[in-house]
């Protein structure tokens, strides 16, 4: 029998986007794992269905730790200017939702000393949308 995780795993590739959009909720408790990070940097970046980076990046903004937020940072790193909406929005409906407003900004404020310059701009612009989704 398949552990949570390696369930998630195999959705990750999945055709179907509601799959892989579950993987993405399903992973994101699992950031410091290095299989589930790299598969929820593609979910982020899902190239096929925006709900996928949607859901997926609300998801680990609501964990919020600098693990997730690193995720996020990498996806944003890397997106094209759609995709990057969508991960926006999906920071977004993480501080909109019923359950309150994650660390985000904390975590940010840590990966401003990330090795990879990529990750620092990256975390610079997550902040800005967490600032704005404050005001």
């Amino acid at each position: 029998m398949m552990s949570g995780l390696e369930a998630a795993l195999v959705e990750a590739s999945s055709p179907s986007w509601t799959q892989r959009a579950r993987a993405g909720r399903d992973l994101a408790s699992f950031p410091d794992v290095p299989e589930a990070g790299e598969a929820l940097v593609g979910l982020l970046l899902d190239v096929e269905d925006t709900a996928v980076i949607r859901q997926t990046a609300e998801a680990l903004a609501r964990v919020g730790t600098v693990a997730a937020v690193r995720l996020i940072a990498l996806a944003v790193a890397e997106a094209d200017d759609n995709q990057a909406d969508w991960l926006q929005t999906g920071v977004h409906d993480a501080f909109v939702g019923p359950d309150g407003v994650p660390d985000v900004a904390a975590a940010c404020a840590n990966l401003a000393r990330d090795q990879e310059d990529a990750v620092r701009r990256a975390a610079a612009d997550i902040s800005a949308w967490t600032d704005d989704t404050r005001r």
